[in-house]
């Protein structure tokens, strides 16, 4: 159970997550706001309490592993690690432009802070099975978390990962669901329907909870049920909204967006800062 204290300052830290994250688009006058938003919760948790990690050394051998699969929603983490001191913060205002350490998706030759460089959408939960499974022939303790998309899990790539891991019994892995129900075509009930996903993890014999991904200290309380269990992969499906905190974006097509000076000032000011 967290201490008052502790969930002040996890929810100030994602209020600074996503007030960065909408500076940033603000500054390149569009982007990927709606996948960003919904892991902003899910980024202050890991970062403040549940992720072993040292700002000061992003390469660390002993530290926890964060392969965002969805890299779409990169500039929510590059304001995450930016916060955390792994970069610097006016890179912030440089996202996705000529020579940037900030690119459009997540790279890790770039970026300080990124572990995996994540392409094409469905590859980044085989690479952290195979980053996993590395560790664990290598007799580390380190974990290893990954964040995939609802639309991304119509790939069929991410569910021969799902099965690799429970194979290989990988304990030290855990799976994020971002469940916003939205994609970039639309709804993913209409698109294509993936029904229930915690069905279709424990039929893929993996441990699974639902979390509303909005609650920090609920995501915290996920991630710690999640600890006992060392014989197979874990999933969390986090419950969330598109675009939540963004007043421009939310309710709304937000997929990939332009973003103007007025939108930005007032997502701003809802959130008690100026632009």
């Amino acid at each position: 159970m967290l201490k008052n204290g502790q969930l002040l300052e996890l929810r100030e830290f994602a209020r600074q997550i996503r007030i960065h994250t909408i500076r940033q688009f603000a500054q390149r006058g569009f982007g990927h706001v709606g996948g960003s938003m919904s892991i902003v919760e899910l980024l202050a948790v890991l970062y403040t309490l549940d992720m072993n990690i040292d700002p000061e050394r992003p390469q660390w051998e002993e530290r926890d592993w964060l392969i965002c699969s969805k890299g779409h929603a990169g500039p929510a983490l590059y304001a995450a690690l930016a916060l955390k001191g792994f970069s610097p913060m006016d890179w912030l205002e440089t996202l996705n432009q000529p020579d940037t350490n900030l690119p459009s998706h997540c790279d890790r030759l770039r970026t300080p802070g990124i572990d995996m460089t994540t392409g094409s959408l469905g590859q980044g939960l085989s690479l952290a099975v195979g980053v996993a499974l590395g560790l664990r022939q290598e007799g580390r303790a380190n974990r290893v978390h990954c964040i995939i998309g609802d639309g991304e899990s119509q790939e069929g790539q991410i569910w021969e990962a799902c099965l690799t891991a429970a194979h290989q019994r990988l304990g030290n892995l855990l799976l994020f669901v971002d469940s916003n129900k939205e994609q970039l075509d639309g709804r993913v009930a209409e698109v294509n329907a993936m029904e229930s996903y915690v069905e279709k993890l424990h039929a893929f014999h993996w441990n699974v909870l639902e979390a509303d991904g909005h609650d920090p200290a609920v995501i915290h309380e996920a991630i710690l049920k999640t600890r006992g269990c060392t014989d197979r992969p874990s999933a969390i499906v986090l419950h969330t909204v598109k675009g939540h905190g963004c007043s421009f974006a939310v309710g709304k097509p937000n997929h990939h967006i332009t973003v103007s000076r007025d939108q930005a000032i007032e997502a701003l000011a809802a959130l008690g800062v100026t632009l």
